[in-house]
């Protein structure tokens, strides 16, 4: 298993519009028969300011590569880069531990 932080400030756009695209990229995630339960993805966002904190986790190699081959993928890392005034941060992580 493999994760990444995504982090950027919100720049552009309004909030109510930037959320409602984050669901739709989480339903075509779920929705995708090659993808589903191969690719973990959360949101979060500093409560007292713009920032933004994406985890992603994918259980191997082949589920990231066609996590990237999708258009739905494309069309939201486009998106991303355009909320975020282009300034957007992905870091990969190493899992230590969490609570069951």
């Amino acid at each position: 298993m493999k994760h990444f932080m995504i982090r950027y400030d919100f720049k552009n756009g309004t909030t109510e519009a930037w959320h409602q695209e984050i669901s739709r990229f989480i339903k075509a995630i779920d929705g995708d028969p090659e993808l589903k339960g191969r690719i973990g993805y959360r949101v979060l966002r500093n409560r007292e300011g713009g920032s933004y904190f994406h985890l992603a986790s994918v259980s191997d190699d082949a589920a990231q590569k066609t996590l990237q081959s999708r258009d739905f993928f494309k069309a939201y890392s486009a998106t991303t880069r355009e909320v975020s005034g282009g300034e957007v941060t992905a870091t990969p992580i190493e899992w230590i531990d969490q609570t069951a």
